[in-house]
C-alpha cells in the first residue's frame, strides 16, 4: 500500500508557485516510488502552513523563509526545517497607477501604502523606499489579507499598494489599462537577497525517515524541471484544479514563475548567501533575536546528489 503523504501549499487556494508537485503526480511519479501524495491547503483559522508541519498534521510544506526562521526561534530551533527552495526571489511587487506622483520608488515616501502591516512587510516597503532615495515614511492602509487592485488605486483607496504577486493576481484583467499602471518586482528595486518561499518538512518525520524525504524531493525536482522546460504543460493540470480562475492568467503565469525555480540551472538548492543575507537584513530590522538562526534551519542534505552545494 502507498504511503499518505500530506503536503501542505502555501496560499489560500492553490496556485501556478506549485506546478511541479501537480505536474509530477499528474505524470504518476510519486505512486511509482510508492507515496500517495494529497496537495492541500490551509485553514487559516488553524494557523499557516508552519503551524500545520509544527503540530504534525502534514510531513512537507511550502512556506516564506522569515516565517521559517521566526518559527524556529519560537520553538527552540526545532519542529520545522526548510528541506529545499522553491523560488531563488521576491515574489512581491509595488503597484501603482501613472499620473499620480509616483515616478520612482523614492516617491513612495509620504504616500498612502496598502498592504498587511506585518513586521517584515513594513520593513521592506521603509528598505525599498530608502534604498531607492526616499525616506522611508508613509501611511499604511490596512488591507489584511485582501490584494487590492487597481481599480481601488484609481479609486483613491490608496495610493499603492505592496504584497501582489507579480507572476499572479497582477496578471488579473484590471479596468485600467496596463500601460497606465506601475509594476515593480521588489527583486528590481533593491530588495535584499532571499528565497521567497522554501520546501520543509516536519523536522522529526525527516528525520526518522530520510529515505522518504530524499525520494518525495527526487520526483518533485523532475517535476518543477519539467515544467520549467515547457510552462504550458501544466496548465490543463491547474484548469482542472483551480477552475474559478481564467484559463489566461493561468497560462500567463506559469512561464513567468518558472523562471524563479532554478538557481544557474538547479532546483531546490537553498542558497547560503541569501539565507545568511536575509537572516541579516530580519536581524537588522528587528524580526530575528538572533542574526545566526538561519544557519540550523535548512539543510541541502536530503536533496538528490548532483543538485546540491
Amino acid at each position: 500500500m502507498a504511503q499518505h503523504i500530506r503536503v501542505i501549499l502555501e496560499y489560500f487556494h492553490p496556485w501556478t508557485n506549485s506546478a511541479g508537485f501537480y505536474y509530477a503526480r499528474e505524470q504518476g511519479w510519486y505512486d511509482e516510488i510508492g507515496l500517495d501524495v494529497e496537495l492541500s491547503t490551509y485553514d487559516p483559522h488553524r494557523g499557516d502552513t508552519l503551524a500545520y508541519l509544527n503540530r504534525g498534521e502534514g510531513q512537507f510544506g511550502i512556506f516564506p523563509t522569515n516565517r521559517l526562521l521566526v518559527l524556529r526561534e519560537r520553538t527552540d530551533g526545532s519542529s520545522v526545517i526548510g528541506i529545499a527552495a522553491i523560488n531563488h526571489g521576491g515574489m512581491e511587487a509595488i503597484h501603482a497607477i501613472k499620473g499620480r506622483g509616483i515616478e520612482t520608488p523614492a516617491d513612495l515616501s509620504g504616500k498612502r501604502i496598502a498592504m498587511n502591516p506585518t513586521p517584515r512587510g513594513l520593513a521592506m516597503v521603509k528598505h525599498l523606499i530608502q534604498a531607492n532615495g526616499g525616506v522611508p515614511e508613509f501611511e499604511v492602509v490596512d488591507a489584511g489579507y485582501r490584494e487590492l487592485e487597481a481599480h481601488d488605486l484609481a479609486a483613491g483607496t490608496a495610493d499603492a499598494t505592496f504584497g501582489s504577486y507579480w507572476a499572479w493576481e497582477l496578471l488579473l484583467n484590471s479596468s485600467v489599462p496596463d500601460e497606465e499602471r506601475i509594476i515593480w518586482p521588489v527583486d528590481d528595486i533593491k530588495a535584499p537577497l532571499y528565497h521567497s518561499y522554501l520546501l520543509g518538512a516536519n523536522e522529526a518525520f525527516a528525520k526518522e525517515n530520510p529515505e522518504v524525504v530524499k525520494a518525495f524531493l527526487d520526483v518533485t525536482k523532475r517535476g518543477f524541471e519539467a515544467v520549467a522546460a515547457n510552462p504550458a504543460a501544466a496548465a490543463e493540470i491547474y484548469e482542472k484544479t483551480i477552475p474559478y480562475f481564467p484559463s489566461y492568467l493561468i497560462k500567463e503565469s506559469l512561464p513567468l514563475i518558472a523562471t524563479t525555480w532554478l538557481y544557474e540551472g538547479k532546483w531546490g538548492v537553498q542558497q547560503e548567501h541569501y539565507m545568511e543575507a536575509y537572516a541579516y537584513w530580519l536581524y537588522d530590522n528587528g524580526i530575528l533575536k538572533d542574526r545566526d538562526s538561519w544557519k540550523t534551519a535548512y539543510t541541502n542534505g536530503y536533496l538528490p546528489v548532483e543538485t546540491k552545494q
